[in-house]
């Protein structure tokens, strides 16, 4: 039966993406925001939900280990199968702001994490520097984007997208396609750990792996429904918001409710969501899209970690 409803939870995660894809698309257009700082953002934030509720119910509960691994494997698991699989789905255009910004930031908060997680503990006052960077970075995304978008309409510049009949759709899509991502992926996880758990898996196994995949099937499902729909924009965008989300606020949040601290997360795990992370930096700056053999590198990648993880079981 956990099978069953493991692709039960799939069919509702898809339905979820084909909606908040749909409606953030069109509401950014109407609002003046450019797609890919609502892939950023809204959508980032919202495909990342379940990722918050885990690591800060897990932190409440002292499961310091699952919390960490849950932020730590989703952020790998966005750039190595989500990107991996988007990018062997159709070739994402890189937007300059990516290159120049985001991404940038992505590998300086995953450093940043790095060096104030030697010591195996987040502490309230570390967790409340996290929050203040996200809430930095936010803003300054939406003040620059709206600027940006006028600037484009005065230059005649216009998108693709298609607007729909009235802006209260575009809230339901966004808001009836979230609530499906996640409740899929809560189903998804809550069968997926029990299974795990008969496997004999450890608690940070099971948060670096099982949970931290569960977790992000809210990217992975909006990620390659944009990615069908040729909105590398937001494909791009969601993986690289939920990066930078997953650390700075589920992990602020989580540390502001109670310090964070563990020593089953080792710093191999931190380093190798570095090298990810890097590595997508660096293929953005050799070519303007993403194409297929990029999109292997990182499933390879992946894969590669993940069965380092397994072979240390």
């Amino acid at each position: 039966m956990e099978i069953v409803w493991l692709l039960v939870s799939l069919v509702i995660l898809y339905f979820g993406a084909e909606g908040l894809v749909s409606g953030a698309s069109s509401l950014a257009k109407r609002i003046g925001i450019s797609p890919l700082v609502i892939g950023l953002t809204i959508v980032s934030i919202g495909t990342s939900a379940p990722e918050l509720v885990v690591s800060v119910k897990a932190a409440m509960n002292g499961q310091s280990a699952l919390s960490i691994g849950n932020v730590l494997g989703s952020n790998f698991f966005n750039i190595g199968i989500i990107l991996g699989l988007s990018a062997l789905i159709y070739p994402l255009a890189v937007k300059r702001q990516l290159l120049k910004l985001d991404v940038p930031v992505m590998v300086l908060v995953s450093v940043l994490f790095f060096l104030l997680f030697l010591d195996s503990r987040i502490s309230g006052i570390e967790a409340l520097v996290f929050i203040l960077l996200f809430v930095s970075y936010t803003g300054y995304l939406l003040i620059s984007s709206k600027k940006k978008t006028h600037e484009a309409k005065d230059r005649g510049e216009e998108d693709e997208i298609r607007l729909s009949k009235h802006w209260m759709l575009d809230v339901l899509f966004i808001g009836v396609g979230l609530a499906g991502l996640v409740y899929g992926s809560d189903l998804l996880v809550e069968n997926a750990v029990i299974i795990a758990g008969r496997l004999g898996m450890s608690e940070a196994m099971i948060g670096l792996t099982i949970v931290a995949a569960g977790t992000s099937m809210p990217e992975l499902a909006t990620s390659v429904v944009a990615a069908i729909k040729k909105r590398a924009d937001i494909a791009i965008g969601n993986v690289v918001g939920s990066n930078i989300f997953n650390i700075l606020f589920i992990l602020g949040v989580a540390g502001l409710i109670q310090p964070i601290s563990t020593s089953d997360i080792n710093y191999v795990d931190s380093l190798f969501v570095i090298g990810i992370s890097l590595l997508l930096w660096l293929f953005m700056k050799m070519s303007t899209r993403l194409g297929r053999w990029q999109g292997g590198a990182f499933i390879l990648f992946y894969l590669v970690y993940f069965s380092v993880k397994l072979s240390t079981m």
